[in-house]
Order: C-alpha cells, then sequence, then structure tokens
C-alpha cells in the first residue's frame, strides 16, 4: 500500500484490519497530532502494517481475550509527530512525553527499523477490567506477571501509575523483555532476561486475581 497522500489513502490505511478485533485507524489516533496539527500519518505504510499486524496478533488479540476490552491509548507515532512530541518534551511540557526518534524506531515508530534492521511496535494500554482492582489495590504485579506468563513475544513493558496504562512492546529481535513500573523517581522492576524469577509458572501471583476481574 503506498503512503497516504491524501483523505481517500488515509481512509483506505484506516480501513486495514490488522487483526480479527483491531484496525489500523485506532493506532494512528494521536493528541499531539490533532493539538499541533503535526499529521501522524506513515511514511512506509506497508511496514506499518506489517508491524502493527505482529503487533495485534501476538499481544493486543491475547490481551483481548483474557481480559476483554483493551484501550489504545498512543499507538503508531510518525517521526514528524514523535519529534515534535520530543522537542515539547524537552521545553518542559512533561504531558508530551516522546522520547527521540532514535529511541522510537521500532518501538512506537512502526514503521522504521531499528539500528540493528529489526522491525517492532509499541502501544501504551489501559485494561478497564484491571482498573477497579488497580484503584483499590495499587498493584500492577499480577498483570506484569500474567503478561510474563502469557505473551513471550513481549520485549519491553513498562507500568504507569495512572489507570495502570503501560507500554508494551512486540519486537522481532532479541531483547531482555523488561517489566517493570516506572514513576520517576521510582523504577520498580518486577522481571528481566537473567533475573532468578524470570522463567517458570507465576501463575500464584495473579490466579487469584484473575477471578476478581469482570471483562469490560
Amino acid at each position: 500500500m503506498k503512503s497516504p497522500k491524501s483523505i481517500a489513502d488515509l481512509t483506505t490505511l484506516g480501513r486495514v484490519r490488522l487483526s480479527k478485533n483491531f484496525f489500523m485507524r485506532e493506532m494512528l489516533y494521536s493528541e499531539v497530532s490533532n493539538f499541533c496539527n503535526v499529521p501522524n500519518v506513515p511514511e512506509d505504510a506497508d511496514l506499518a502494517i506489517e508491524a502493527g499486524r505482529q503487533f495485534c496478533e501476538l499481544i493486543l488479540e491475547p490481551l483481548r481475550s483474557a481480559f476483554g476490552h483493551v484501550a489504545v491509548r498512543s499507538a503508531y507515532r510518525s517521526g514528524k509527530c514523535n519529534g515534535h512530541c520530543h522537542e515539547l518534551f524537552k521545553t518542559g511540557d512533561t504531558a508530551a512525553w516522546c522520547l527521540d526518534n532514535e529511541y522510537n524506531a521500532a518501538r512506537h515508530t512502526w514503521d522504521r527499523r531499528d539500528a540493528a534492521g529489526f522491525l517492532g511496535a509499541t502501544a501504551t494500554l489501559v485494561i478497564p477490567s484491571y482498573i477497579g482492582y488497580y484503584e483499590q489495590t495499587n498493584d500492577w504485579k499480577p498483570l506484569g506477571w500474567w503478561i510474563r506468563d502469557h505473551l513471550p513475544q513481549h520485549d519491553e513493558v513498562l507500568f504507569f501509575r495512572n489507570l495502570c496504562a503501560f507500554n508494551i512492546r512486540w519486537y522481532e529481535g532479541e531483547g531482555e523483555k523488561p517489566i517493570y513500573f516506572l514513576d520517576p523517581p521510582i523504577e520498580d522492576h518486577l522481571t528481566k532476561k537473567g533475573m532468578p524469577n524470570f522463567t517458570g509458572d507465576h501463575s500464584e501471583l495473579y490466579a487469584g486475581v484473575m477471578g476478581q476481574l469482570e471483562k469490560a
């Protein structure tokens, strides 16, 4: 598919079905793009679709099957949109929390391979069915352990305080698969490759919680 050059092209891109329940259109939404009038449009639509399909099939669909509705907060970012967001962040606008374009290649910028030549995709998600439990307990770790056991294709998983939102990445390379919580200055690591708790079954750490959740 050619990169969008018109509203009709962008509409066609938005209708691309990435998996059973997810379409490209919801992956393109960006507050920065809307507010700052910076287009969030892929330069390489085919590469963005390829990464998006892997991400949706291997990450989003299993999450949806287990927890019900998955809210996508931020997914694809074009180089222009991410670069603009990063400039805002450098001026002190903490709401525009974007790292630079080099870092986000094969992360939020799905249509750019990283320096090693690998493809990847990151999105910021919220699990509505988990919010009630999180608000009562402030405990993000059961969800982190569930991801470790059930999503073998995940790479980095980074949790945030607000709504227990988290960044999760699919990556075709070999990452360390860290799972951690970030609320500066707090950085709480759950696990990653090389830690004794990385392998094995962790179901005792989340099975009881799963029974308390109501799928949205």
